[in-house]
Parts: C-alpha cells; structure tokens; sequence
C-alpha cells in the first residue's frame, strides 16, 4: 500500500493556533510525502508567515508593497502570474519554510533531526578545524522542497518558473550561512579554532533575494511555442531558455504592471490611501523619495494628516520588582496620498507644489 498522503493544508488554521490572530492568510498549501512530515508543518506554516512579513519589510515603500493576497496569487490557479513581483514571493517564502526548519532542527524540536557534523574534524583552513553544532541546512532544504515544490504540479513554463525561483530561495539560505569559531589552546592563545556554520539573521536572507529582485532576468520565449501549453514543444522551449538562465538568479516571464491603480481581481490594491515618508530620522533616500513614488507619480497627492501617538514615558524602577511608566501624548505629521479631486487645506496644496519642484 503506498505510504504517502495527499493533504491540503490551511494555513489559516495553523496560524490561529500558533500566532492567534494573523494579518495575512496563505490558503491550500500542498504537501505530499510520507505521514511523518505532517510533524513538520507547524514549522512550515511559520516560514511561510516569516517569509512573507520580510516581504512586506522589502517592498513597505514600494508601489507593490507585498499584500496579502500576493502568496495567494502565486499559486492560484486561475491566476498564476510570472512577474518579477511574483519571482521574489516565491524564492522568500521558500527561504522562510527551509530557514524555521532548518533552525527548529537545531533547536531540538523534531526527534528525527540533530546537527550536521559531517564534516566534524576535518581541517576546514589554516588554524581551524570543523566541529561543533553547524545548522542542518541539507535537513531543511529536503522537507522545504516536499512541502513548497509540491504545488507545482504541472511542467508548464510558469511551474518551471516558479520551482526555479524556490530553488534561488533555498540557495540563498545556504549562500548566507556564516562561520561561527571557538578558540582553544593553552591559556587562551588560540593555537586553533574549531568552527561551524550556521544560519545568517532572516534578514540578510531577504537583503540578498531583494537584490536578486533588483537583478531579474526576463524570459524571452516564443510566444507561439509558449501557448502550446503543457507540451513537448513548450516544453522544448522552456528547456532551451532555462540552459541559457544561471541557476541562483530570479527569472520572470510577464512585465509588471504600474501598481498605480487597483485591480481588485489581482489583489492589487494601488497607492491612494498609502502612506508615505517626508520627514524623520535616519530615513534612506529610497524612503524619502516614496512620496513622489507613490503619490505624485501616480497622479496623486501627498496630504499631511496630523496623528495623535501614545506611548509610554517617564518609566521609573520601583524595589522590587517593576517598572511603572507614564502615557505620554504626542502629535505627528503623517502623509498620505489622496486623489487630486479631493478638496484640501491650503498647507496641503502648498506642500504638494514644493514637491513637485
């Protein structure tokens, strides 16, 4: 009798278990594999959030911002877009799924899973010797691909797409791991080190798939070829473009859209109403300028609304043991992009000249 399972699993539910509310919702994950894995899927579901809220970290000042529906629309199947967008959820969510595994792992969490010490004692370079507890990447990577591969069960070319983008996602945990050393010798000399590797901070990863975005290569294929669908002559083209594609980079198939208007059908949701940066410590001119990219590039207007923030102040120790503190009440200019239509206050109009400039 065969030993595997087929099962849908919603990720809303394990959310709820495990976060209690959440501000997004990944629906019909697919996993197939042998019924042990189902032990895995707690920690999958958490990649998956992982992935997608360093998402919406990447892109919070673009015109794409890394909605809700953005996982959704990658796996939909009326909707199975290639954009470049799309490209990036898919290598993230990917990284954020083999990241939780591979870091529960090391944690201790699953019985069927320790550290990798394949390499323990081996000189490793000048001074230094492999040992101690390197994360077991090659662990999660293995049950990533078992859960996220598995929704892609078509060889069309937008399948291949999407499993190629996967793969850029769990090189990339790999391509970012860093050596970790521990000195020995007589009275701490450090005559020689021993070392492991273990996983860079989740947002390194999502640093490095940005740039990744930033780089993309677009897929020129015969159109023609490309309508035959699922096959061998598709097939065929898809081969023959992929040969010439290096394997650690983002590819995508469809030109983006502005993101400028909504389009309520792909879960775009476009700029008016978004808030944007003008003023405020340490910003990047990236931050800036998302003002003029989300607002007046889009035919919009920034408008000043002022916030009123609580927050806690004057916080005193008291023996023993806590901490009280004051709520203090501070307004702050926030600015937002509204329609030009929309009648507003003279400091708004003004505002919006001095931009322009």
């Amino acid at each position: 009798m065969k030993r595997s399972t087929l099962l849908i699993l919603s990720i809303t539910g394990v959310y709820s278990a495990i976060l209690h509310t959440a501000a997004w919702s990944v629906n019909n994950f697919l996993m197939t594999g042998p019924k042990a894995y189902l032990t895995y899927s707690s920690s999958v579901a958490a990649g998956a959030h992982s992935g997608m809220e360093e998402c919406k970290f990447q892109f919070g000042w673009e015109r794409w911002n890394c909605p809700e529906s953005a996982l959704q629309l990658s796996t939909h199947n009326r909707l199975r877009s290639a954009t470049r967008e799309t490209s990036f959820v898919h290598a993230i969510s990917s990284a954020g799924v083999m990241y939780t595994l591979t870091r529960n792992c090391s944690l201790g969490d699953f019985e069927s899973c320790g550290c990798d010490d394949s390499r323990n004692g081996r000189v490793g370079g000048r001074g230094w010797v492999w040992g101690g507890c390197s994360d077991n990447v090659e662990f999660g990577e293995k049950v990533s691909k078992l859960f996220v591969d598995a929704l892609e069960t078509g060889h069309d070319t937008r399948a291949l797409i999407n499993l190629h983008n996967n793969e850029v996602g769990r090189f990339a945990v790999k391509d970012t791991m860093k050596r970790a050393c521990k000195c020995h010798g007589v009275s701490g000399s450090c005559s020689i080190q021993t070392c492991w590797l273990q996983l860079a901070e989740f947002r390194e990863i999502g640093n490095y798939l940005k740039i990744k975005y930033d780089r993309a290569h677009k897929l020129e294929m015969d159109k023609r070829r490309l309508r035959a669908g699922n096959s061998a002559d598709s097939r065929g083209a898809t081969a023959e473009t992929f040969h010439r594609t290096h394997a650690t980079e983002l590819v995508f198939l469809e030109d983006s859209p502005d993101y400028c208007t909504g389009n309520a059908s792909l879960g775009h949701h476009g700029t008016e109403g978004r808030e944007c940066l003008q003023t405020g410590r340490n910003l990047s001119q990236w931050e800036r300028r998302s003002c003029r990219r989300l607002c007046t590039e889009c035919g919009l207007r920034v408008e000043e609304r002022r916030a009123e923030v609580v927050s806690s102040c004057n916080c005193r120790f008291h023996w023993c043991c806590t901490v009280r503190c004051e709520q203090c009440r501070t307004l702050v200019a926030k600015h937002f992009c509204t329609r030009r239509d929309t009648a507003a206050p003279n400091h708004v109009r003004q505002r919006n000249r001095g931009h322009r400039r």
